[in-house]
């Protein structure tokens, strides 16, 4: 499978490195995973932004609040993606 010809190499939209079929399921599995924890970062974005940027807008959060509140949200989103660095059991 990955020892196809070059031209079959370059044309293939996909290509196996290993002689086994697992490596597809497994990388189903992956994706999977990745869409789920963008969604959970969207959702937390939306949400988050959703209501502290009205807040801090009215002048209900003072800025410096709201730039703490925007870096723990990004923290937070970041460490939710770095979950996908983990090997799944």
């Amino acid at each position: 499978m990955g020892q196809g010809s070059a031209i079959a190499q370059a044309a293939a939209d996909f290509l196996l490195l290993h002689d086994s079929l697992q490596v597809v399921a497994e990388g189903v599995a992956d994706a999977r995973r990745m869409r789920g924890v963008i969604r959970q970062n969207l959702q937390w974005a939306l949400i988050y932004n959703v209501l502290a940027i009205p807040l801090a807008a009215a002048g209900y959060v003072p800025p410096w609040v709201a730039a703490i509140g925007m870096s723990v949200s990004s923290l937070f989103v970041v460490l939710n993606a770095r979950r996908l660095a983990r090997r799944r059991p």
